[in-house]
């Protein structure tokens, strides 16, 4: 991070440990050998054991280990797990942003989507953190700094751009853990038709009956239900077609702001 004169200096102590530790608010530790470890090694070492072996094999002590050092060493960088993981965390979300102006508005938020639910696919642990507050890391805040890039131009406030973002994050997340948990699924030795429950579709539609499931027995028995017939399937992918139709909604309310005789809040 490069030094401002306007920043306060003491502005570290306001935020929680790890979010200083991610701005390079926290001096390095000035004892110890030299060069003995960095802020970087650690956090990637703690990435690649929860990429490998999950969550629940990251400790100071297995990160240390691993560095061929005590957990004591690590406690002079990082002083504690919590801040570990907000560090994980940024590092993960460190991916390419597009340039600007390269796409519309749509296409810049299913590239939104997708970047972001990729992150799930690819750190599957990064899911299993439990959502502390608003983003206060550089590398999360860049992706909301993206997403009120491609939003700029739009008729909106402030408080609208956001609740957008929070919309899109929001889909992107479940989205993500879906896929997430389908990934893993399959790796345990799970099958696609399992997953689906293909492989149950002659089951269920003994056991869906009429009388006691009224709607969803008809959808069961179309073969729906556990994607029999995907090649009459008209809408495609389940999670691009809930993305277009979030969109559509986004574009009607857009509409619905610049018609004649709309306030426009902005």
């Amino acid at each position: 991070m490069s030094k401002d004169e306007n920043i306060d200096p003491d502005i570290g102590s306001r935020l929680p440990g790890g979010a200083a530790l991610s701005w390079g608010l926290v001096k390095p530790p000035q004892r110890g050998p030299k060069r003995e470890m960095s802020l970087t090694q650690i956090v990637q070492t703690a990435i690649d054991i929860a990429d490998k072996e999950g969550l629940q094999a990251v400790s100071m002590n297995r990160i240390a280990s691993a560095l061929g050092f005590t957990a004591m060493s690590l406690y002079r960088y990082i002083t504690s797990k919590d801040d570990l993981l907000l560090l994980m965390q940024d590092a993960v979300c460190d991916i390419p942003i597009p340039p600007e102006d390269s796409a519309d508005w749509r296409e810049n938020m299913r590239i939104y989507v997708k970047s972001t639910m990729q992150v799930f696919r690819d750190h599957p642990w990064f899911g299993d953190i439990p959502i502390a507050g608003i983003p206060l890391t550089p590398n999360n805040l860049r992706f909301i700094d993206w997403g009120l890039r491609f939003m700029k131009d739009m008729p909106l406030n402030d408080y609208e751009r956001m609740s957008l973002i929070l919309l899109l994050s929001n889909y992107s997340r479940s989205s993500g853990m879906m896929q997430r948990d389908m990934d893993r699924a399959l790796q345990a030795g799970s099958t696609p038709e399992q997953f689906s429950g293909l492989d149950y579709t002659a089951a269920l539609k003994q056991l869906v009956t009429p009388d006691r499931f009224p709607f969803l027995h008809p959808v069961v028995m179309s073969g729906v239900y556990t994607e029999e017939n995907q090649e009459e399937n008209p809408i495609g992918n389940d999670i691009d077609f809930g993305l277009e139709r979030i969109l559509d909604g986004i574009d009607h309310y857009l509409q619905a702001k610049t018609q004649p005789g709309q306030s426009d809040k902005s």
